[in-house]
């Protein structure tokens, strides 16, 4: 059976200022209510830490608060337990508000479309955060999630390429110098951010060129995020991260952090709290720079930046 926290309190009804800060903490947690100054919560969510803390609060303010660690006495109260953390109700509000969003779809600007998605992929996240019991209802808003991206993206760019089963197969750096690197024209970040993998870690006299179709590749070229090139996405993974790890140069934290940024802005999934501020410079720069060679080296720089500031470790 499920462990579970359970908190008591009772506050001061003046001033109000604790009461408040009291349940806007516990929203916070995702604790379900017993009843007036009785919540509960499962010890295994990410926010039970936070419950602990808020009792100390409560003691520090000179009110009381008691924190129990307890087990349902049988199936049909563990069951009862269970029930105040059923987020139906929450996952059919996301659906109905992407449903709305598609029938927008061929009418919305870009800008509007993608601030669409991370409004969503925030909407999504905010309600994973205090699903502890995730089941069948989670899965539909994922799915619906994936759907509603990738049909945005095909929307907005046909060719972009579909996921691959293939396995990743590990290659040597040596084996690729001088290489010329394919890729559709007005490259994106996971375009962008592989460019600059390539000729910051891989191949140090790469050529690139840019491609009005895929289709007509040059077969000496490496091609890459399109579909038939060598390097795609593959999976859930973006090329970014097909490539980072064909070159073996994922053990590098920076990286890592890298391309779970590029990730977040290319395809969506977990938030980078950083994916908001490199999208608008993409974009910006994108706006910027008609020409993609001209696109390229100004967006080399900034990820040299990012680079740095995630190999950087944070202030304590």
């Amino acid at each position: 059976m499920t462990s579970w926290l359970i908190l008591t309190a009772t506050l001061p009804t003046s001033p109000s200022g604790l009461r408040v800060k009291v349940w806007r903490a516990l929203r916070a947690t995702g604790a379900g209510a017993l009843r007036e100054g009785v919540y509960v919560l499962p010890e295994h969510a990410p926010s039970a830490s936070a419950l602990s803390a808020l009792e100390r609060t409560i003691v520090d303010a000179g009110a009381v608060a008691h924190l129990l660690v307890v087990q349902a006495r049988d199936d049909a109260q563990e069951q009862a337990f269970r029930s105040l953390f059923d987020r139906a109700e929450l996952y059919a509000e996301f659906l109905q508000t992407a449903k709305e969003a598609r029938t927008r779809l061929r009418s919305a600007t870009e800008a509007t479309l993608r601030k669409t998605l991370r409004g969503l992929q925030t909407q999504l996240h905010a309600i994973q955060a205090i699903d502890f019991f995730p089941g069948r209802a989670s899965d539909k808003a994922v799915d619906a999630m994936v759907a509603l991206r990738r049909e945005i993206e095909l929307h907005l760019a046909p060719d972009e390429p579909s996921a691959t089963a293939a396995a990743i197969a590990r290659c040597e750096v040596a084996d690729f110098q001088g290489r010329t690197w394919a890729t559709r024209q007005r490259p994106w970040v996971d375009r962008l951010a592989t460019a600059w993998l390539i000729q910051r870690f891989i191949d140090k006299s790469p050529t690139f060129i840019w491609l009005a179709d895929a289709r007509k590749c040059p077969k000496s070229a490496l091609g890459y995020d399109f579909d038939g090139a060598t390097f795609t996405h593959v999976g859930e993974r973006v090329t970014f991260e097909v490539v980072a790890e064909t070159f073996g140069l994922l053990g590098d934290p920076a990286l890592q952090r890298l391309a779970a940024l590029v990730h977040c802005i290319d395809i969506g999934g977990m938030p980078v709290d950083e994916a908001p501020g490199l999208e608008m410079l993409i974009r910006g720069l994108q706006a910027r720079h008609a020409d993609d060679h001209a696109l390229l080296a100004a967006a080399l720089s900034v990820f040299d930046a990012c680079y740095a500031a995630l190999e950087t470790p944070s202030d304590p």
